[in-house]
Formats: C-alpha cells, structure tokens, sequence
C-alpha cells in the first residue's frame, strides 16, 4: 500500500473530511470516532481506487458513506484493529471556530437539522458540485438532485422565516 499517496490524499483533503464529521457529529469525541473511522475506510478502499471518477468525487462517497452508516448506528464501536498507524496521519481537532459569522452558524444549525440524504447533498451544493458530481457520489439521478436540493432550500427559507419571527 503506497503510505505517501494516502497522507497526500487526506492532506488535499482534510477540509472536505472535516466538513463531513462536523456536520453528521455536533458531539466532539463523535466526531474523532467518525474521523477516524472515514480514514480506515478510505485507507482500505485505496487499492480499489481506479481512476474513473475524480479522487474528490472518490473521496466524498466514502466519507459520506461512512458518516451516513455511522449516524445510523446505536452503538458506536471503534473499528477493529488495522495496520494503519495511527501516526501517519492526523486532522486538526474539530472545534468550531469562534469566530464563525453568525449566519454561517445558522446554516450549519439548518443543515445538522436535516435528514442524512439531504446533508449530503447540501454540503456538496455548498462545496460548489455540480449536479452531475452530487449523482455520481450519492448514487442518484441529477433530476433528484435538483429536486432534492429545490425543496432543501424552500424548506430552509422556511425555517428561517420562522427563526426570525
């Protein structure tokens, strides 16, 4: 297994990952299990990785995947023992920033809100996919995805009118 394509590949893309965890575990310790748990997959998925898809397209399914089936689990149980060292590779710790605006912490509040399908698909539209990359990484047609997306922001226009009343 090539260690140095791994690293390289997490390193690209740790903002995509952390996004990831953030959105599907708001508790802290959640988040480092789903972390870790997105980089066993990733790692073991490497070898089948074939180039026919962008490596972020790659790596949106996995860590979406995982995230998804690690919300829906009730017991969270740390993965079973792996050959990856836990040294090789390790992201920041997922701390909101203080900083962050407040209508950025209202849309991640909406968003957290929403079912597991339709957070995907919103932190893809708000990574700036196209239609075609959301289907391809979801696993949906893009009619679904422009729909989907549609009645997600109706909703949440909805919401906030609401918030603010």
């Amino acid at each position: 297994m090539d260690k140095d394509r791994f690293i390289s590949i997490i390193k690209d893309h740790q903002n995509l990952i952390y996004k990831i965890c953030n959105s599907y575990c708001p508790n802290p310790e959640d988040r480092k299990d789903l972390q870790q748990e997105i980089m066993i997959q990733l790692w073991h998925s490497l070898k089948k990785f074939d180039g026919r898809v962008k490596i972020s397209t790659w790596v949106y399914r996995i860590a979406l995947n995982t995230a998804i089936s690690f919300f829906r689990k009730d017991n969270r149980h740390k993965a079973a023992t792996t050959s990856l060292d836990a040294s090789v590779i390790s992201l920041p710790d997922f701390e909101p920033d203080s900083r962050q605006d407040d209508k950025v912490a209202l849309l991640y509040r909406l968003i957290e809100g929403l079912n597991e399908l339709d957070r995907a698909l919103m932190l893809l539209y708000l990574d700036d996919n196209s239609y075609r990359a959301m289907s391809e990484i979801l696993g949906i047609s893009e009619t679904n995805v422009a729909t989907r997306i549609s009645r997600i922001k109706k909703n949440m226009r909805e919401r906030v009118v609401t918030i603010n009343t």
